[in-house]
This record gives structure tokens, sequence and C-alpha cells, in this order.
């Protein structure tokens, strides 16, 4: 059976449900697991560029504002907004003013000797309940270098390490690192609610597009809501949808970027489906980014092409092919 067949069953099965009277519940789909992961670039600028490469020498670098050290060091004071005077060498030794313990092991804000403002750093190999405000703790150095402010483990026990008042850095400064490559991944359960879970069940289920009608002005919403969002009367009747339309306006997308599921270029447009009063913004795909001002231009006539996938979600929708 090919795709367009199967497509065809699954419509026919649909409609079977709802002569039937048969309608979707949205217990079946409450949430689904999802994730942003942001891969960049961080520029952390001169001043802590510098800190963060003297790391690897074992050595902590504030910088001097007039009469006021900052650690780590900062290109301006945030007080004032003067620029740094010089930079100097701290003593890897402090004292604890605060904490607090997360699942992930305990942090601590560290004045550093003969520095003015707090620093806020893992505190390592002591049990929280063996921590007081005011005792002394001194920096604790990652066995290998990796050129960033892991470099630092953290606090720990004070020791044999000497204090020592601000001073001068020599000449032999290292140079401060230009660029980090950084990603940022937060995980995170998306709960789809009444009217998102009983549309997106019914699209896993079987390929059935639903929206909801206004009890005053009659507009169809897609995606479905509680209130209709033009006169703020509550929804009331459910109604199925084909999944055909017409273009409203369309673009062609040259740039990449993350989550992408097509390469560029590619056509992406909004579209008006056949019976509702709102937009549902997707990808027209078997177009040729060159005719898609033609063929896909406002006023051509669409239609869903089905993926193989069942995720509950309009990425179910492989795109939308001009008839």
């Amino acid at each position: 059976m090919t795709g367009r067949e199967m497509t065809i069953v699954d419509e026919q099965r649909s409609s079977e449900k709802l002569l039937a009277g048969e309608e979707y519940s949205s217990e079946k789909l409450t949430s689904f697991s999802a994730q942003i992961k942001m891969p960049y670039t961080l520029t952390p600028g001169k001043a802590t560029g510098i800190f963060i490469a003297e790391l690897a020498n074992r050595r902590l670098i504030g910088s001097r504002h007039g009469a006021s050290v900052l650690v780590p060091a900062q290109d301006f004071i945030g007080t004032t907004g003067e620029p740094a005077d010089a930079f100097v060498e701290v003593a890897p030794v402090g004292t604890l003013q605060a904490w607090t313990t997360t699942g992930k092991g305990t942090l601590g804000l560290v004045l550093v000797d003969g520095a003015d403002s707090g620093f806020l750093q893992k505190i390592v190999g002591i049990e929280p309940s063996d921590l007081s405000v005011g005792m002394r703790v001194e920096a604790v150095w990652a066995d290998e270098s990796t050129g960033t402010i892991l470099d630092l483990a953290g606090f720990g026990v004070a020791g044999n390490a000497r204090s020592f008042a601000p001073r001068v850095t020599p000449q032999d400064l290292a140079e401060p690192i230009q660029q980090i490559d950084y990603s940022m991944t937060l995980d995170y359960e998306h709960a789809y609610g009444y009217y998102y879970g009983t549309l997106f069940d019914g699209v896993r289920s079987d390929r059935r597009i639903r929206g909801i009608k206004c009890s005053e002005c009659a507009r169809v919403l897609l995606p479905p809501r509680a209130v209709c969002d033009v006169c703020f009367a509550p929804t009331s009747e459910w109604v199925d949808i084909a999944a055909i339309g017409t273009i409203q306006a369309s673009s062609v997308v040259h740039v990449e970027f993350v989550g992408q599921r097509l390469a560029p270029p590619y056509v992406y447009a909004e579209i008006v489906l056949d019976g509702t009063s709102t937009r549902l913004i997707h990808m027209v795909g078997s177009v040729d980014p060159i005719e898609a001002k033609t063929l896909a231009a406002p006023g051509a006539r669409v239609r869903a092409v089905w993926s193989d996938r069942r995720t509950g979600s309009l990425g179910d929708i492989e795109y939308f092919e001009v008839i």
C-alpha cells in the first residue's frame, strides 16, 4: 500500500468514527517531553578572558577599579561603569559568606582576600553540615587544565595556601581567551491541556485535524482554544477539518539555523485550511524555491502530505504540496 492509499484509508476511518459519534479524549495525550538545545560561542571579553586563561597557571586574577578590586576580573565595575585600571593577582584563599545546596552539589559565595566582591563557586570536599559563615576556604585546582572555568574545581577547606594583598600581575600575564564553544540544553515537559491534547490525539491516532467553533461569531479556530481571540466568547463545538487549504503568504528560507527539519532553501507558508478562520504555518514541499513566487503564491491551493511519524504533533505532516 502506498503512502497516498494509507492516507485515504486513514481519512475513511476518521469519517466512520465521526459518523458513529465517537469522540476523542485529551487524556490520551497529556504532555510530551521536549528539549531546547542551542550551541553557541561565548566571547568573554578581555578581563574575563584573562581570568579564565590564568586559571591554567593556578592564579586568580582580579581587576582594580580605583580603590575596588573585583574577582573575577571585569572590564567595567557595575556601580560606576569605570573601566579597569589594572589587573592584579589575588590570594587563592578567602572567607565563605553564604552557600546553598542543590541536587548537583553546594555553591558558595566566597570573598577572596583583598577583593570587594563575592565569587560564586562550587564548594568541594566539605559536607553542608560542616559549613559556616565566616569559615576560611581555599582554591581547589583541577588535575588537568581544560582552558575553561573548570580549571578551578572550587573552594575547599583552607590548608597551606598563603594569603597576600592584591599585587600587580607580572608581564607574562596570559593572553585572554577570545572564544569558548558552549551549548545550552534545557529538558522540559510540555503539557498539552484539553484543547491541544484533543487536536494532537486525533492527528496521531487517525490523521484527523480538529478545530473548535466560537459560540458567538462561529469562527473555527485552529489550533483549538477555550476562548475566541476576536470576540472573547467561549468556544463550544468541535469541527473536523480537511487537510486542504489556501496559501495566504509564503517565504523562501535561505538561512540555516538550529532545529530545521529541511535544509535551506525551502518554502514556508501561512495556510488557511478550508473552513477555518486562522492561519497555520507550515512548510510547502515539492516546490522549487526559484518558482515559489508563482507556484506557492497567495491563493495557491495545497494539501497535507503525512509522514510515517505518529508523534502527535503537526510535525506528523511532512509538508503541504501544491495541488
